[in-house]
């Protein structure tokens, strides 16, 4: 059986995780992504901040070794709130799964906050097995559509 791991994110990670979070179906079906995902130099000093925060956990997942996403955590308007991105050649392995599971013994926070795309049933799917309760809705824009998406909040106590 495949073995899901946590890591901490390393310099080498940075080329595989751009390219991960600039896939054109993983950013539709995310929604809420970087404002253009092909800008490279944005995206290093986003992870640059991200990295240096002391706020801010963020792990690699590994499966088997290999690098295949990545999640985290960070405090928006006083609330905790979860966010995990798998490299779409791995979805539908129970990845995601696994790795937010690892993570939320790693996070001890509660509650936890999350957000997907209302139609990102598979990510939906996901948090509710964790245990997150589905606590709202909210429209705005998302730039991974270029459109106002309707978003599901969850939150796990």
């Amino acid at each position: 059986m495949a073995r899901v791991a946590l890591r901490s994110v390393e310099d080498s990670d940075l080329d595989a995780l751009f390219e991960q979070m600039r896939d054109p179906e993983s950013v539709r079906m995310a929604a809420f992504t970087a404002k253009d995902p092909d800008d490279r130099e944005a995206f290093d000093a986003h992870m640059a901040r991200l990295r240096a925060s002391p706020d801010i956990t963020l792990r690699a997942v590994t499966l088997d070794g290999d690098l295949v996403g990545s999640i985290g955590c960070f405090v928006v308007e006083g609330d905790t709130e979860i966010t995990y991105w798998i490299d779409r050649s791995f979805w539908g392995r129970g990845v995601a799964g696994e790795a937010l599971a690892q993570f939320l013994d790693v996070v001890g926070v509660r509650p936890l906050h999350a957000r997907a795309a209302s139609d990102n049933l598979a990510s939906l799917r996901v948090l509710g097995k964790a245990g997150f309760t589905v606590v709202g809705t909210e429209t705005s824009y998302a730039a991974g559509r270029d459109a106002e998406v309707e978003e599901t909040v969850l939150r796990l106590d």
